[in-house]
């Protein structure tokens, strides 16, 4: 099929022709709603069943605003155990009510349910592998050169075909982002491995995951150990020494050691995670949605949800611009995207980041924080805004309060880095763990 040049705002003889390159949640969710707005979408994958390594925990509020199906939900987690770097566990989750939980998802199903849902809606499924693309001045059409592969087959058909608009949904290695010079960013490493334990172990994890802070499991993030239907999810990440992640992973499992203890791995995944939006997320008819644009929070390292809505509000800026898949539309209508976006998230990035530098930069600070964790008022306000996406008030009495316990916290935390402080031994086979008392 022919595209011609076209110039935004022009009514068109056919539906808007789009192209989504990534399959993941970003992809799929603007598939979706292009598909139903009436544009003519292809969506291209090189692996129907590929997807990224990743914790697999969603919000609540996420069930609702997707329509998800309850039984692509391994787990609904109502526990969480913070643990320092001296081994001092936190129980979190004690201001949840008995609705309320997080859950925990198998990528490859959560991934390929979204996918196989937006092609019921018409959107067109492609197994390919997105190559290059170029367009024909600044009002023609887009060229993607992409190989085309048959169920099963490890050789590729060049392929090409014409659209109107382009939505780079290719995670953080994207080639999209590539094509249309977006810039780059600083990204972390994520390791996991799943890993399939005792009955009488993964029953201790049915609603419950763990997250590991401390120099030995990450310089910079938190290990961490999530359930999932029949097995166990064990990870890490880095950004500042992504060389020794798999001795970072190594003290994750050695911390967990004996509640995993008679586990086989049965799978091993290792992928980048961006670290922060893209300098440049438009450009001109092409835009930039989910890890392809850097939507992963600092601290708390989500973004399913982030992936999912990103591409879902690109979608829906250029279903309304062009009035139904009616009209060119080009830069404008995805500028309106990004303003939504940053409107709407700017301030939950910026306090994560935040929260990231102040109490993961060293074994006191986050000693600081798994005590901080105990608070009631933090789990409320930590537990609220993650499970609904908003940004909840405080109180100003508890405020004060919070912030009074914050700087006692930093300044035991200062105080034990300036003595000998806390050291634990990092990706030792035994882990033994040594802690000084200042």
């Amino acid at each position: 099929v022919q595209v011609l040049a076209v110039k935004d705002g022009a009514v068109l003889d056919r539906p808007l022709r789009v192209a989504v390159i990534g399959g993941g949640p970003a992809g799929a969710c603007a598939a979706e709603t292009l598909a139903k707005g009436g544009c003519e979408t292809y969506l291209i994958e090189r692996k129907m069943d590929n997807c990224k390594p990743c914790g697999g925990a969603i919000p609540i509020c996420m069930v609702d605003e997707f329509d998800l199906p309850m039984e692509i939900i391994d787990r609904r987690v109502t526990k969480m155990k913070m643990i320092s770097p001296s081994n001092r566990e936190v129980d979190v989750g004690k201001t949840l009510n008995e609705k309320e939980w997080i859950g925990m998802c198998r990528r490859e199903v959560f991934d390929d349910y979204l996918r196989n849902r937006a092609k019921s809606l018409g959107a067109n499924l492609l197994n390919g592998l997105f190559m290059r693309m170029e367009q024909e001045g600044s009002d023609g059409p887009f060229t993607i050169h992409y190989n085309s592969y048959e169920e099963g087959g490890k050789v590729g058909k060049p392929e090409s075909m014409e659209v109107d608009l382009v939505i780079g949904a290719d995670g953080a290695n994207s080639r999209v982002a590539k094509e249309m010079d977006a810039g780059e960013y600083d990204y972390a490493i994520a390791f996991q491995e799943r890993i399939r334990i005792p009955e009488d172990k993964m029953d201790y994890y049915k609603d419950l995951a763990e997250m590991y802070v401390g120099d030995d499991v990450s310089p910079d993030f938190y290990g961490w150990v999530f359930p999932k239907y029949d097995h166990v999810a064990v990870g890490t990440g880095t950004v500042l020494n992504k060389t020794a992640i798999k001795q970072y992973q190594q003290a994750t499992r050695d911390r967990a050691s004996v509640k995993t203890e008679g586990g086989s791995i049965i799978r091993v995944e290792a992928h980048p995670i961006p670290e922060h939006p893209r300098p440049r997320r438009i450009s001109g008819r092409i835009a930039l949605v989910g890890d392809a644009a850097g939507y992963v929070t600092k601290c708390s390292g989500e973004g399913i949800y982030f992936a999912a809505k990103s591409g879902r509000m690109c979608a829906e800026a250029i279903v309304e611009a062009s009035q139904q898949g009616k009209k060119m539309v080009g830069e404008a209508a995805l500028r309106t995207y990004l303003d939504k976006w940053d409107r709407k998230y700017w301030a939950t990035y910026k306090v994560l980041d935040i929260l990231q530098k102040v109490f993961y930069r060293s074994n006191p600070a986050r000693e600081a924080f798994v005590e901080m964790c105990k608070s009631d008022y933090v789990q409320r306000m930590t537990f609220d805004s993650y499970l609904y996406k908003t940004v909840v008030p405080g109180t100003p009495v508890e405020d004060v309060k919070l912030l009074v316990e914050t700087v006692s916290s930093l300044v035991r935390a200062n105080a034990l880095r300036s003595g000998k402080g806390i050291n634990v031994s990092f990706g030792s086979k035994a882990n033994e763990e040594k802690l000084t008392v200042v």
